[in-house]
């Protein structure tokens, strides 16, 4: 579905991604792993056009950089930012609703999937976002991109500072998402949610590439751990 090959990213005149290449197949949880400052959220955002970029990303055949990031989002392609950005004076089901692309018709995503996914949004659902808790704000998030019905969402520290009962629903989130046949790219800092859920392991550093296999290869590989992983 996703193929990115020797892809170059830049902030100004500071050279980020250093010739990139992986691939996302339909279906599949791949996590991308770094420690802050590898290039993993710079990859995300050169994906959905947030960044200047060189070299190739071709979403279901199609060679996307260059393109706009709304042209990109209705291409099939969900993003999920670090920072989440709710809108924080509008409910929860306003939220929602702003994540429907007009242009398409139902999905295989609706309000009702979101709070069977979460039922705390449920029960939130004509609350103002901006008074949501941080675990809440995450699951609107992650339930806005899928109401504009992705074949592919990207999605970038999902479990920042949540606690450990939330994690885990975000890691059911994820696992339900593959069920349906929606792909995942998973950037994530915490290894053991990641290495769970995954069917392959990435690994960034400075830029580029180090590692890229299935989370076992990942486990036995003590050397890649040690230097671009562990603190």
């Amino acid at each position: 579905m996703l193929h990115v090959d020797n892809l170059h990213a830049y902030y100004g005149k500071s050279h980020v991604l250093h010739g990139v290449s992986f691939s996302v197949g339909k279906g599949e949880i791949v996590a991308l792993l770094g420690r802050n400052g590898s290039g993993r959220s710079t990859t995300a955002k050169a994906i959905m056009g947030l960044v200047d970029a060189r070299g190739r990303i071709d979403w279901l055949g199609q060679q996307i950089v260059g393109r706009k990031p709304f042209e990109i989002a209705h291409l099939g392609l969900g993003y999920v930012p670090e920072n989440r950005d709710i809108f924080p004076k509008l409910t929860v089901h306003q939220n929602l609703l702003l994540g429907l692309k007009g242009d398409k018709p139902q999905g295989r995503w609706n309000f009702e999937d979101m709070y069977n996914l979460f039922p705390r949004l449920r029960e939130r659902q004509h609350t103002e976002a901006g008074v949501l808790s941080g675990g809440e704000q995450q699951m609107l998030t992650l339930c806005r991109s899928l109401m504009g019905d992705p074949e592919l969402i990207i999605i970038d520290e999902p479990t920042e500072g949540l606690a450990p009962k939330i994690v885990d629903l975000v890691g059911q989130f994820l696992q339900e998402l593959r069920n349906r046949g929606v792909s995942v790219l998973l950037i994530e800092q915490k290894l053991t949610i990641a290495m769970q859920i995954s069917d392959r392991a990435l690994v960034m550093g400075h830029g580029s590439m180090v590692f890229d296999g299935t989370p076992d290869a990942l486990r036995a590989n003590a050397a890649i751990r040690k230097e671009w992983l562990e603190v």
